[in-house]
């Protein structure tokens, strides 16, 4: 088993963090996500909101992998999440469904006020594999590098959601309409389409970097705005 705990500081309030964070799919930096719904939304007596959401994710194997490993590159993936609007935290609970032998990632994700008004996000997450055959220390540690890289990327389309939103909150949006965001320069968009046959080129084991690409932008700026027009409407 490997252990995973990193920590980090946003500067925006945490009821905007959050929101950014909801809103995160689609974003060209999770290209790996082909879908996101929600199964179950209540709220409990105490006021929070509790949601299960089902997420469709692709990934590739690594050049080592022996052929046959998994059948399929994608993955469901289970998000349970509470938000707590008086005590102001969010608590998110993520796990892969499929593949479960082979790795399993569990996931916690909580997103805490501080008291000077700004945010701190505290990720932690336990790699498991049961595969054998002399692989299974390989396999987590694969699985550990693969993580460390996605929080990283992670992190980034919340950033970049976040600026949406103050770009959104600056200049009033028009329904049917959507404001195009300047992207940073150093952002590069490349196709990540992976059979389940196919291995990263990485002789290391890391995977490669996951973007959408270009023809693709100007979809998940729709869906975004779509998602945050009707989340301003009904809320």
């Amino acid at each position: 088993m490997k252990f995973f705990s990193q920590s980090f500081l946003y500067d925006d309030p945490w009821s905007i963090v959050s929101l950014a964070f909801f809103l995160r799919y689609p974003n060209p930096y999770a290209a790996h996500v082909i879908s996101c719904d929600v199964i179950d939304r209540h709220q409990t007596e105490s006021g929070s909101l509790l949601t299960t959401r089902l997420i469709l994710k692709r990934g590739a194997l690594p050049r080592w992998a022996p052929q046959g490993m998994i059948s399929r590159a994608e993955s469901w993936v289970i998000e349970e999440s509470e938000v707590d609007p008086f005590g102001k935290f969010v608590r998110c609970r993520t796990k892969n469904l499929d593949h479960v032998k082979v790795m399993q990632v569990e996931e916690t994700q909580l997103f805490e006020q501080n008291e000077d008004g700004r945010t701190m996000q505290t990720t932690e997450a336990y790699i498991t594999s049961k595969f054998g055959w002399g692989m299974t220390k390989r396999i987590e540690s694969h699985g550990l590098a693969r993580f460390k890289a996605h929080v990283q990327r992670s992190r980034q389309g919340v950033s970049l959601i976040l600026d949406l939103i103050r770009q959104a909150r600056l200049q009033p949006m028009a329904l049917g309409s959507y404001i195009t965001p300047h992207l940073h320069s150093e952002r590069s968009f490349a196709s990540t389409d992976t059979p389940a046959s196919s291995h990263s080129s990485d002789n290391t084991g890391h995977m490669s970097e996951e973007y959408s690409s270009p023809t693709t932008e100007n979809t998940w700026l729709g869906k975004f705005w779509g998602i945050y027009l009707l989340h301003s409407l009904y809320h």
